[in-house]
């Protein structure tokens, strides 16, 4: 038996001992991002701080690594990737440390900068593991398992802070700060477990670099990279914004933890059967229907909704949001020639990290001016938006 298994194993076109480390590694960065996030919203309730005020929080998130993205991109493409995650999670790790020490308003405030600094590092370097640590059968499976990996920590985040707050109205939250920190440590720990590229950087840094203008040209790329942004950023206001909806509706703090793991659990299913959705579907067609399903969600949320109905409309919106994130980084992996992928993840990433400063501090001011119901009435718009964007532009072939 145990010889069968090492044959599939070495018969394999998947590079495990690159993607054990790697999988481990976006799970924990993933566990830490969400249960912090969920956390300084619930800190920013015991200050007493103002809607827009945690908008701005969630926005400073993204403001440093728009500067920096292109920048990462083009040292991955120079064969660096395994140095990057390194650097990012050392990073992360100083800015879950900062919250345990210091969750200060001007805190909050610094420490979501330097952690949005590791964090673009970490998921460019990851996804582009990703590309490495597949064969030429492998791409779809190492990125659906990728992204499960992913939703397993964004679901178990979440659960912490439900499990650690348990019927409170706001949870403990210096000690799941700290829980946060010691988590951040063995997530730098698994990190120095990915070896770097054999080949050398000089051999790496003579390749060709495509101009960023070219890789924009790549038709329906730039409405690929829009969906994107549009999903991730609302995945954001979502776990923001969803504790304060529970306290309107007068729900405790267990049952909005379990909400948002039952998202995250609907992502990793639909992850699960990704690379089985994709070959009976098409990447196009399952990228455009999924992005709609997502907006019908948002609209769905924001009417005065029963317990049981909620929790079905989050499943709903993390299978579909699930499906047409991994599709929005595997659909450009696919588009691009390989000494220009880095870069163009990293677009993307930069371009998710635009939405991610523009849209929580926008939909403070709109959450301010109509209530939170107007605020996910205005994601439903924006992503149906999206989504029609990709529609008109996807390859003529698809």
């Amino acid at each position: 038996m145990l010889d069968k298994i090492a044959a599939y194993f070495r018969n394999s076109d998947i590079d495990y001992p690159l993607l054990a480390p790697l999988l481990a590694s976006s799970m924990l960065v993933q566990l830490v991002t969400a249960l912090i996030r969920v956390t300084t919203s619930y800190r920013a309730v015991e200050l007493n701080l103002s809607i827009i005020w945690l908008g701005v929080i969630a926005a400073v998130f993204a403001i440093f690594p728009i500067l920096i993205a292109v920048r990462v991109g083009r040292v991955i493409d120079r064969g660096h990737d395994a140095r990057v995650a390194w650097v990012g999670s050392a990073i992360f790790l100083i800015a879950a440390s900062g919250f345990a020490l210091w969750s200060s308003p001007i805190g909050l405030l610094t420490f979501s900068m330097v952690m949005g600094i590791g964090h673009i590092m970490l998921m460019a370097s990851q996804q582009m593991l990703c590309v490495r640590a597949a064969g030429p059968r492998s791409l779809e499976s190492v990125f659906g398992n990728f992204m499960v990996a992913n939703a397993v920590g964004q679901g178990l985040g979440p659960y912490v802070v439900g499990w650690v707050g348990g019927s409170a109205a706001v949870p403990p939250t210096g000690q799941l700060f700290a829980i946060g920190a010691v988590l951040a440590v063995v997530a730098l720990a698994a990190a120095l477990l990915m070896r770097p590229l054999r080949t050398a950087p000089v051999a790496a840094a003579s390749q060709e670099i495509v101009p960023v203008r070219d890789i924009l040209r790549v038709r329906g790329l730039v409405a690929v990279i829009l969906v994107g942004m549009v999903l991730v950023s609302s995945s954001d206001v979502i776990i923001i914004y969803i504790p304060l909806l529970g306290a309107e509706r007068h729900i405790d703090v267990h049952d909005i933890g379990l909400l948002l793991t039952v998202r995250a659990a609907a992502s990793m299913l639909a992850r699960l059967f990704y690379a089985r959705m994709v070959s009976m579907f098409g990447r196009w067609p399952l990228i455009i229907t999924t992005t709609f399903i997502c907006a019908g969600t948002f609209a769905i949320i924001a009417m005065p909704l029963p317990l049981w109905a909620m929790h079905v409309t989050l499943a709903a919106m993390g299978f579909a949001f699930g499906t047409a994130t991994t599709l929005s980084i595997t659909i450009i992996v696919d588009m691009t020639t390989v000494n220009a992928r880095g870069t163009a993840n990293s677009l993307r990433i930069m371009s998710n990290r635009i939405g991610q400063f523009v849209m929580p501090f926008g939909a403070s001011l709109i959450a301010a001016l109509s209530g939170l119901a107007g605020l996910f009435l205005s994601l439903a718009v924006a992503t149906a938006l999206a989504a029609g964007a990709v529609w008109l532009k996807r390859p003529r072939s698809s």
